[in-house]
């Protein structure tokens, strides 16, 4: 039995145990220790938040914060006159992240209806292992806008832009195109994508788990459009060579063919076209064939229409003159084993009637009377061999071996242009010899604001002026390509025929060409006209290439407004007389 008296009689705090008293250094120091410890945590939680949160923000910025880029627009291609030949329309991408996007058939239905893609295309992107896929791009907007409508969870979209050419397959090659990034891969958009191409911009948002913009955060940075580019095309010019081209083309059976025109006066580049072409808008199923820029990547051994070159030579180097008689009978020349050939025997030619007639075997005799060395000197001045540095992809420098190679035979060939090879461009750039007063400009692609920089002397005045008057000649009644004249306008140029070279053999298969100027009392377009491979009985340059340079040349100068230096009335008589 519990005495509680007794228990009542024993004070509690007089308990032995409480009466042991502990050193009082161990309080001090448990309480120092757990200072020290909230003294680290401070420290630390002020280091990671205040001093170094880079870790700790990039790692929640991974999660809900999100640099959205704001794409920038290209920037247009036009031609001289403004008249848009290429530009960028808003467009809609849609992506899902195949993590957050658990759709139910009926809405994976509807979107592959929207989105035109089999039920199962979609259906095995929406279950890809990665964080982000593209479902499809370059949407019209009102399908973007359909699709956003669903409000599927971790499908979103982004805009972008999708290049429009309103001009179609009438500049393909010139403006050339771009892939669905935006980037040039052809023509213009290509050489020029360093001007093009805009800097994009960005903004920085706050995503929930969806993938949904919950609020933007941070400042906007602006995109920065591209530059526009004005060419140096003319858009009624280019459709009357384009037009020309193809009607050729199809009429002569041809494999293809090239078209262009110069502005003399400037070096600008007014026109230049190419058949086969290719619509930029639809490239499915394209060849290259299609693709090819021929005027500028494709060479070939240019026949006559470099005899007025030789020519040239020969009056500046005092050899010959303009009516220096050439025995050019009995229409044939042999020189070691190989024997030149004239299409029509000839007799006894003036040099003015050797390039009306086209002989080659006056051509060849006149380039006789110069070296080797004086020949190669005067291809290389007017462009023969080296690239015109347009900028534009592809380019070609053509072939001209060095002139300490030549044989006597292989001279006597590229007198009249077989053995050397040479691009549509470098043809037409180097006929501003003679369209000018014997000096030579650099092309240029882009619209020119002042006279052109970089002229170079070739020949004189005097030797301009006399190779011109022989070239009007061959346009004439008794030349080459009567069926180049043009009502109203002097004339002057020169054909070619050449034969093709096929694994290193010639085969019975043509190269058609002419370039010409107008008006020859003071020209002022260049057009060169190539047919390649024309079918059926005609394959001169005169009647397959020449009735094209007269559509494209007449309708370019009325479009430029150049006045007629002959009256309308006057024609040529075959004895060379004129009447009305």
């Amino acid at each position: 039995m519990i005495n509680f008296k007794g228990a009542r009689a024993h004070k509690f705090a007089e308990s032995p145990v409480l009466k042991l008293r502990l050193p009082a250094w161990r309080s001090r120091l448990m309480a120092l220790a757990i200072l020290s410890c909230f003294a680290v945590l401070i420290g630390r939680s002020f280091y990671l938040q205040v001093l170094n949160n880079d870790f700790l923000q990039e790692k929640g910025d991974s999660r809900y914060r999100r640099d959205l880029e704001i794409p920038a627009s290209r920037g247009r291609i036009a031609d001289r006159h403004g008249d848009v030949l290429a530009i960028s329309t808003p467009m809609k991408s849609v992506w899902a992240i195949p993590s957050d996007a658990r759709l139910t058939p009926q809405q994976t239905k509807q979107l592959a209806g929207l989105l035109e893609i089999e039920f199962k295309e979609l259906a095995r992107r929406l279950a890809s292992d990665k964080s982000f896929v593209f479902l499809k791009r370059q949407l019209p907007p009102d399908v973007g806008d359909q699709v956003a409508a669903l409000k599927l969870p971790g499908i979103g979209q982004d805009k972008e832009y999708r290049r429009y050419y309103p001009s179609g397959e009438m500049t393909a090659h010139i403006v050339g195109f771009t892939g669905v990034d935006d980037k040039g891969l052809e023509g213009v958009e290509l050489a020029y994508q360093s001007q093009l191409l805009g800097h994009p911009g960005s903004r920085s948002v706050i995503k929930d788990r969806r993938g949904q913009i919950v609020e933007d955060v941070g400042s906007i940075k602006p995109p920065q459009d591209g530059r526009d580019i004005r060419l140096s095309l003319d858009a009624k010019i280019q459709y009357l060579a384009y037009s020309q081209l193809k009607q050729a083309v199809t009429d002569y059976k041809a494999k293809a063919g090239g078209a262009v025109v110069v502005d003399a006066k400037t070096g600008e580049i007014l026109a230049l076209v190419n058949w086969p072409t290719y619509n930029p808008n639809n490239r499915e199923r394209l060849s290259g064939a299609q693709l090819r820029n021929r005027a500028m990547t494709d060479t070939f051994e240019p026949g006559s229409v470099l005899k007025p070159f030789t020519i040239a030579q020969a009056l500046e180097s005092g050899k010959v003159r303009f009516d220096t008689i050439i025995n050019c009978a009995p229409g044939k020349l042999t020189i070691g084993t190989a024997t030149i050939s004239d299409s029509h025997p000839h007799g006894a030619l003036t040099v003015a009637e050797v390039i009306q007639k086209s002989s080659n075997v006056g051509a060849a005799k006149i380039a006789a009377m110069l070296s080797a060395q004086q020949m190669w000197d005067m291809f290389d001045a007017v462009g023969f061999g080296q690239v015109s540095h347009l900028g534009f992809p592809g380019e070609v420098s053509g072939r001209l071996r060095p002139w300490k190679s030549w044989r006597p035979i292989e001279q006597a060939t590229m007198s009249y242009g077989h053995g050397i090879s040479v691009s549509l461009i470098q043809l037409a750039r180097a006929y501003t010899v003679f369209a000018r007063e014997g000096d030579m400009i650099p092309l240029t692609l882009t619209k020119a604001d002042s006279n052109p920089v970089g002229t170079t002397p070739v020949f004189s005045q005097q030797t301009a002026r006399e190779v011109r008057a022989m070239l009007e000649m061959a346009v004439q009644p008794g030349g080459t390509a009567p069926k180049a004249q043009i009502p109203g306008y002097r004339v002057a140029g020169k054909t070619g025929t050449a034969y093709k070279l096929e694994g290193g053999q010639y085969a019975k298969k043509y190269v058609a060409s002419f370039v010409g100027l107008a008006p020859a009392s003071d020209p002022r377009l260049i057009v060169a006209i190539m047919i390649d491979e024309p079918g059926g009985a005609q394959h001169y340059g005169g009647d397959v290439a020449g009735p094209v340079f007269a559509g494209v040349m007449s309708g370019a100068l009325r479009t430029l407004g150049v006045a007629p230096d002959i009256s309308l009335q006057m024609a040529q008589t075959p004895a060379g007389k004129e009447k009305l």
